[in-house]
């Protein structure tokens, strides 16, 4: 592997090099990382145009964002552990015109990123297609990395899923069927206890997933922007009992979420296009012993004073 590709492939194989570690398993205080969402190269223009099915054959606007945002994650004192991109990383959809430039012209963007920051990639719907195929996610892992996998960073335990195999997976149920057995694996074990043979029970548990569960209530109607109402009630209980402590996710271009039953659901907006009054940013999270605290940040904000003091005081060492 080329070193100037290291950066893009840290997660290729489902075991996060360099946050692996068996002292990675284990807590050793409050630490942060950056939550980005929908970099999604060539939409803004498509949107413009009014044909987001096609189009997208100018992201020169996204670069820059992307850039951007590279430069304010960079300055963050002290740095975050990882920077995780929640999916729909390029507009053009699998075996579409612009899809080989666009990728190339993100990872060139993300190569700014410091390189004590692993990055952490999540499939999104353009990224795989709305319908995913053996041969789609096979191009998306071979470019990015693995579609589902986990890891571990100071005493969390962080699950990347494919939502598109939640969403649709009728030209793919065996993808589907396997992340499900893994995820279910996944999930017992960290809900053991820790005097068990799966190891140290860890601090938090979090997902990271590209749809939403839901954009503002467990029971709202099924939108384009969330996940079914059958299967979001399945992973909901799922990820209750086995103590998951937030969901993060991108997809709606607009910042929405809310907490029900203890189960924070997180919902970003994007580095790029935007479809709502937020504006371009990424999102802030402090992991305490206790708590899981975020903010989102424009870039704008971020690059000109960093994170708030109040987020700032409760990542000093616990006494």
């Amino acid at each position: 592997m080329a070193e100037s590709e290291d950066i893009f492939l840290r997660a290729k194989h489902r075991t996060f090099s360099g946050l692996t570690e068996d002292a990675e398993r284990e807590w050793t205080g409050p630490f942060c990382f950056i939550q980005a969402a929908d970099p999604q190269l060539g939409l803004m223009k498509a949107w413009r145009d009014g044909d987001c099915d096609g189009g997208g054959d100018i992201w020169e606007e996204e670069v820059e964002l992307t850039k951007q945002a590279v430069e304010a994650v960079n300055q963050l004192r002290p740095r975050p552990r990882f920077m995780v991109l929640c999916g729909d990383l390029v507009h053009a959809m699998p075996d579409t015109p612009f899809r080989e430039g666009q990728e190339r012209d993100l990872k060139a963007a993300l190569k700014g990123t410091d390189p004590s920051i692993p990055l952490v990639f999540v499939s999104g719907n353009h990224d795989l297609g709305n319908t995913p195929t053996p041969s789609t996610v096979e191009q998306y892992c071979s470019a990015w990395g693995d579609d589902y996998f986990s890891f571990w960073v100071g005493g969390v335990l962080c699950l990347v899923l494919n939502s598109q195999l939640f969403y649709d997976a009728s030209a793919c149920p065996q993808l589907k069927e396997a992340q499900e057995t893994w995820l279910e694996e996944q999930l017992s074990r960290a809900s053991s206890s820790s005097s068990s043979s799966a190891g140290p029970k860890p601090k938090h548990i979090l997902v990271f997933q590209h749809i939403p569960l839901y954009l503002k209530s467990p029971d709202e109607e099924d939108d384009y922007f969330n996940l079914q109402r059958v299967v979001r009630q399945n992973l909901l209980d799922r990820f209750k009992r086995a103590g998951v402590k937030a969901v993060f996710s991108g997809h709606y271009h607009r910042n929405a979420g809310g907490c029900h039953g203890g189960l924070d659901m997180v919902v970003s907006s994007a580095i790029g296009c935007q479809l709502g009054d937020d504006t371009h940013g990424v999102r802030v999270v402090v992991v305490t012993a206790e708590d899981v605290i975020h903010r989102y940040y424009s870039l704008e904000q971020l690059r000109g004073r960093g994170m708030d003091e109040e987020l700032r005081k409760l990542l000093q060492p616990e006494g």
